[in-house]
């Protein structure tokens, strides 16, 4: 089976030309998929912002979901995994596009490997602040309460509470060290599964330990990496465009 695993491409809703180009780049490299890819995990953060009220998508995400649509009908499997941005999913993912959502695991043996995908946000160390903002975030009422907005300004309140930006450096160290909670945690759950991959980091990498291996999909602001697994062997990939051409 040609599994691909990406994460953190967080595309968002505004149409400046840097976040078009972004968009663009995404898009190409998922029509790259159509045919060769059998099963297409995204492993969170995709969107920047997800927001579905029971009427209104946000358009400027239609180009992105189109192409989902037709790698679905291409016959490729989708698999999307709640990330710290895109977890207010309800129903449009699901009843539109077929594609399976989970809120914060995925887990299945594919071609004799047993796999394991989670964003990652749930198992970062030195992150309480976070984690406390996560549990607030994903309520239910707050849910309510943000749907209750206009979509103009509810989707202005949402990027007020994005704390991802192309600007915004996070010390490598920093992000190290969050991330060393994530690998702990992989290595405690490599007695039951054989790969485990989390993204949220932005760091990409394959890490081959005893028992197990531990993999990140890295991002799309700063690397246009992916994970693809062939017959159950699992690499590290950058997407370039050059000239027009799409690299692997």
């Amino acid at each position: 089976m040609r599994v691909y695993i990406v994460s953190d491409f967080h595309l968002k809703f505004s149409d400046n030309p840097e976040d078009l180009e972004q968009r663009h780049r995404v898009i190409t490299f998922l029509n790259n998929l159509i045919g060769k890819a059998d099963f297409l995990i995204l492993n969170g953060d995709i969107f920047d912002l997800w927001f579905v009220w029971k009427t209104v998508i946000v358009k400027s995400y239609f180009p992105i979901l189109k192409k989902f649509a037709d790698l679905r009908e291409s016959g490729c499997r989708i698999v999307f995994i709640a990330g710290n941005h895109d977890f207010w999913f309800r129903d449009f993912l699901v009843n539109f596009i077929d594609i399976e959502v989970y809120k914060n695991n995925f887990t299945e043996t594919i071609d004799g490997a047993k796999l394991f995908v989670s964003h990652g946000d749930l198992y970062t160390s030195n992150d309480m602040r976070y984690k406390i903002f996560r549990s607030i975030i994903r309520n239910k009422f707050v849910m309510k309460l943000f749907e209750m907005f206009h979509p103009d300004f509810a989707l202005g309140l949402g990027k007020m509470l994005s704390r991802t930006s192309r600007k915004r450096k996070v010390p490598i160290k920093l992000s190290e060290k969050k991330e060393r909670g994530m690998l702990e945690f992989a290595q405690k759950i490599f007695k039951d599964y054989d790969i485990v991959v989390m993204g949220h980091s932005h760091i990409p990498k394959i890490e081959r330990f005893k028992d197990g291996i531990f993999a990140n999909a890295g991002d799309w602001i700063k690397n246009n990496t992916y994970l693809k697994m062939i017959d159950g062997n699992i690499e590290l990939c950058k997407y370039e465009m050059n000239r027009g051409r799409e690299n692997e």
